[in-house]
């Protein structure tokens, strides 16, 4: 008599329709889960879930827009309602706003702290309870390297916000260690995907970094879920993201944010 076989485990990703969300959702698919694909455009969406199903992925799609305050709800119900359950959450939706500070309209920096912070603390607090409850889940929080560096000028929230971040999964790795919810922060740092297309910075970071120091979207996925299936807290790819790290941790905080702020200048936001 042969035993019943056991569902499919299922993954909410954010920012899924491309560069490490998408990356992350073929790893994921790979490993034998099904995946809850949200972004704002349907399009990019199910051309991902098209070449997920070949692998045997079941893909449910959720356009929303996280800026909206009342869309984590929104996901959290829309999930319920298809009699889902959901076994893991990857926070990776978020962006960066180049011009500066004071360039920058209120509302837009309102709308980032919502999608980058806001929202994946309210998704983790709608979804973790289950997962705690079950006695399995998984975590994910896409950070940045820039979130273990000092601030810097041009996009002066991105990395304050992703510090954020990975201090909040750290604690909340911390309280549900041992409930077999892991929990992990992913800090990349710069990895090849359209991330700089979008916020229009594309030729001023091709000519400020050589290629070596840059990082696909795949390995940067593959790294991220060993981390958080091996539940640690948090995990940066790359052996020069995590010099660069040391030296911004242990440097003088004059020297460091003097290194900081000649990248800054390198790309021209300062």
């Amino acid at each position: 008599m042969s035993l019943p076989s056991r569902p499919r485990p299922v993954i909410l990703i954010t920012g899924a329709s491309a560069g490490i969300g998408a990356a992350l959702a073929r790893v994921y698919a790979e490993n034998g889960w099904d995946l809850v694909l949200t972004a704002r455009r349907e399009a990019p969406l199910q051309a991902l879930a098209d070449e997920l199903a070949l692998t045997g992925a079941v893909s449910t799609l959720l356009t929303d827009d996280l800026a909206d305050p009342a869309a984590p709800r929104r996901l959290f119900d829309a999930v319920a309602h298809r009699g889902l359950a959901v076994d893991g959450l990857i926070n990776n939706a978020g962006y960066s706003r180049t011009a500066g500070f004071l360039n920058t309209d209120p509302a837009d920096h309102r709308a980032m702290v919502q999608v980058m912070l806001a929202a994946q603390i309210e998704l983790a607090r709608l979804f973790a309870p289950a997962m705690v409850e079950r006695g399995h889940g998984r975590i994910l929080n896409v950070a940045s390297l820039a979130g273990q560096m000092p601030a810097t000028g041009g996009d002066t929230l991105y990395g304050p916000i992703k510090s954020f971040l990975i201090k909040a999964s750290q604690g909340l790795h911390l309280e549900l260690r041992g409930t077999g919810v892991h929990v992990t922060a992913l800090c990349p740092g710069y990895t090849l995907t359209e991330f700089h297309d979008v916020n229009g910075t594309r030729a001023e970071v091709s000519s400020a970094y050589p290629a070596w120091m840059w990082q696909t979207a795949d390995h940067v996925a593959r790294v991220g879920y060993e981390a958080c299936e091996a539940n640690r807290p948090k995990v940066t790819p790359g052996a020069m993201n995590n010099l660069l790290a040391s030296l911004a941790k242990h440097l003088p905080d004059r020297v460091a944010l003097n290194m900081v702020g000649g990248h800054a200048k390198r790309l021209k936001r300062i």
